[in-house]
């Protein structure tokens, strides 16, 4: 029988940056589902801080923007929610804000902030919490969501761990990465651990290889300022591709308890070798888009988007080889790529077995193909089993055939953000999904040294066309090792 999740407990949610996209277009919308699905109940109320003028009416209507007008369950959720909404106009850097917050929240037990902000305010919020006694939970829980990028190199990374744990117990802070929240991601260490079948190969005896990608049609639209200053490497690589290779090579938790599943995925990322400076140089390709069409839309040179500087070194695109030192994937080659304006929408995890060791089909027409797994994470949610049978007549020829499992052909997949059950763990105290502070310094320390590189200008930036699948110097890097990209929405 499956279980039914019970109901959270009564909580105030407060929300910095009430009136941003974040806030607007994931997190109400959100909220509506965990309403309409009977995982939220009338305990749970919304307090919205920003800096603009408003009244709580203004939020409410604000909230309610991007809740699907056709989705009548959510639509009668969001007027259930709505009497719970209020607004507080105040300076995220002024102590009188957390002063009249702390005014609001009197008599409330259990409080969630959520830091839908810019990264620059993290520290300065939680700190504020802090000296305004927010954060005691004599009467209740205090917990504090901090959207990424947490940081932007490992020092960085380090000094905003090092503050916000002055004011706050590593228990109280949910470090959220969205693609963990994902069922598709989640279903990686079922696949894996449920099936004797795919863990008993999974391993570098069996695994030729593994490629992890998350490709995007859209250029960097309205986020110019903030791409700009941030580029593929940063804003992908430590955070979402890096939570999907933990999946793929951590260990089975002795326990679903959240600090048994976080330990083994940090250990995985702990493992990850970071590349001398030679190897740096060899095993990354950086890209950036110019004018093309993707996706049926034309785009413009990267350079000449909005809030953009002509003469920036920014990649919209990054590849990178790296090594993982534990039993289970060493020597085993992984690569990465993440880039916009390619020529579909692709989040998936290749893993690319060995061939097998005695060649018995060397009369087949061409090389027999190896296995390959491919878990696709997003948009056509499935599973796939790249093998190979005999084609009809009356030589032993093989032919490359495939099974699919497809989501939505055996379950129902209902509207979502992929934000709800992150927020509904926050609420009942589950960090599974949350990542440690260890785990996110770990995942930059890997990095760094192509952060290095880049920093030095000796990354060369090639340009490639939007709506292609990248640039030559990552079909490169792949063929230096024999190796090709598994082609892109296949």
């Amino acid at each position: 029988m499956t279980q039914r999740p019970p109901l959270a407990p009564d909580a105030s949610l407060v929300i910095f940056g009430a009136m941003g996209d974040l806030a607007r277009r994931l997190l109400a919308p959100s909220l509506a589902n965990l309403r309409r699905d009977g995982l939220i109940g009338e305990g749970l109320s919304v307090i919205g801080v920003s800096h603009g003028e408003g009244n709580d009416e203004d939020l409410a209507k604000a909230l309610g923007e991007f809740i699907p007008p056709d989705d009548a369950a959510a639509k009668s959720a969001w007027s259930a929610l709505r009497g719970g909404i209020t607004y507080l106009q105040g300076d995220f850097t002024e102590p009188a804000t957390f002063q009249a917050l702390a005014d609001k929240l009197k008599g409330q037990a259990n409080v969630v902030f959520y830091l839908a902000t810019s990264p620059s305010f993290f520290a300065e919020i939680v700190e504020g919490l802090g000296h305004a006694d927010l954060l005691d939970e004599s009467e209740g829980f205090r917990r504090v969501v901090i959207e990424k990028p947490f940081g932007v190199d490992l020092e960085s990374a380090k000094a905003l761990n090092a503050r916000l744990l002055k004011v706050a117990t590593e228990e109280q802070l949910y470090r959220i990465d969205h693609f963990l929240g994902k069922d598709t991601v989640r279903n990686i260490l079922v696949a894996r651990f449920g099936n004797s079948l795919l863990e008993a190969v999974w391993n570098n005896r069996f695994i030729d290889h593994i490629q992890i990608t998350a490709a995007e049609t859209i250029g960097v639209g309205t986020r110019g300022k903030f791409y700009d200053a941030t580029g593929a490497l940063r804003d992908m690589v430590p955070n979402h591709l890096f939570k999907l290779l933990a999946m793929v090579g951590m260990e089975a938790p002795n326990s679903f308890d959240a600090e048994a599943v976080r330990a083994e995925r940090a250990r995985v990322i702990g493992a990850i070798r970071p590349p001398s400076p030679e190897d740096a140089k060899t095993n990354m390709a950086r890209g950036r888009y110019t004018a093309g069409q993707a996706a049926g839309k034309p785009l413009k040179d990267y350079v000449a988007e909005s809030d953009v500087a002509a003469d920036g070194d920014t990649e919209t695109y990054v590849a990178l080889k790296l090594e993982v030192d534990t039993w289970r994937l060493a020597s085993v080659p992984i690569y990465l790529r993440t880039g916009k304006a390619m020529s579909t929408h692709d989040t998936e995890i290749v893993i690319a077995f060995k061939p097998p060791a005695l060649a018995l089909f060397r009369e087949s027409e061409g090389p027999t193909p190896a296995n390959q797994l491919i878990l696709q994470i997003g948009p056509d949610e499935g599973i796939t089993l790249d093998f190979v049978a005999k084609a009809p007549g009356p030589l032993a020829n093989t032919a490359p055939v495939s099974m699919a499992f497809r989501y939505k052909d055996h379950f129902e997949m209902g509207g979502s953000t992929g934000y709800e059950t992150l927020i509904y763990d926050v609420l009942i105290g589950d960090p599974s999904l949350f990542q440690r502070g260890d785990e996110i310094e770990a995942a930059w320390r890997a990095v760094q040294p192509f952060l290095t590189l880049m920093a030095q200008g000796d990354a060369p930036l090639e340009d490639y066309a939007a709506g292609s699948d990248g640039p030559a110097g990552a079909d490169a890097l792949m063929a230096r090792d024999g190796r090709q990209w598994h082609r892109l929405g296949s």
